[in-house]
């Protein structure tokens, strides 16, 4: 008879003190989990255009923060802690005085994106949105930089996919907010 070793699960405490090196990580129901250490070019472009189309809106509005890669822990025993490619908090979810957490986010931002890489299967794609809009995000963004299209995920179940011709807005999240989906993918605007 063989006695299987049992391991307890990481909490988000200790997760943050893993060795930062060239891997990403994500912490998945107590679980350390590896993400690709760097994603395609594509991937990075449209990460930063995306973080720079929301942070240009919010910030001088001063209606909230864009993050790249932060960690929000989104649930609890056991933790979970997810990095969205691109996210958005409010302003008034911040810590008082307008600073930011020492450790994660204690929730899921207002609005989470993802850029989607082409390995990505369909249902991981809807599957990965729908942990953000259980979690309570309000509004998710998926970003398919091979066909240049957006998938737009809303809390009440409904999903659309936009062209790249088409305007993407932030409603009812971020009202006035627009952007073309192409700009996602564009190098030069």
């Amino acid at each position: 008879m063989t006695t299987a070793t049992m391991t307890r699960p990481v909490t988000a405490k200790e997760f943050a003190l893993t060795p930062h090196d060239d891997m990403r990580r994500e912490l998945v129901n107590g679980e350390v989990i590896e993400l690709p250490p760097s994603p395609m070019p594509s991937h990075g472009n449209a990460q930063l255009n995306a973080g720079m189309a929301l942070g240009g809106f919010v910030r001088p509005r001063r209606l909230g923060v864009a993050f790249i890669e932060t960690g929000f822990l989104i649930s609890r025993n056991p933790d979970t802690v997810r990095l969205p490619d691109v996210a958005f908090v409010f302003a008034e979810r911040l810590p008082q005085g307008g600073g930011l957490p020492s450790g994660y986010f204690p929730f899921a931002p207002d609005i989470a994106v993802e850029v989607v890489s082409p390995s990505a299967t369909r249902l991981e794609t809807h599957e990965r949105a729908l942990m953000w809009l259980d979690a309570g995000s309000a509004l998710v963004w998926m970003l398919f930089p091979e066909s240049r299209s957006a998938t737009v995920y809303r809390p009440n179940g409904d999903f659309f996919t936009l062209g790249e011709d088409d305007v993407l807005d932030a409603a009812p999240v971020l009202d006035g907010f627009s952007v073309k989906v192409s700009e996602f993918f564009d190098m030069f605007g």
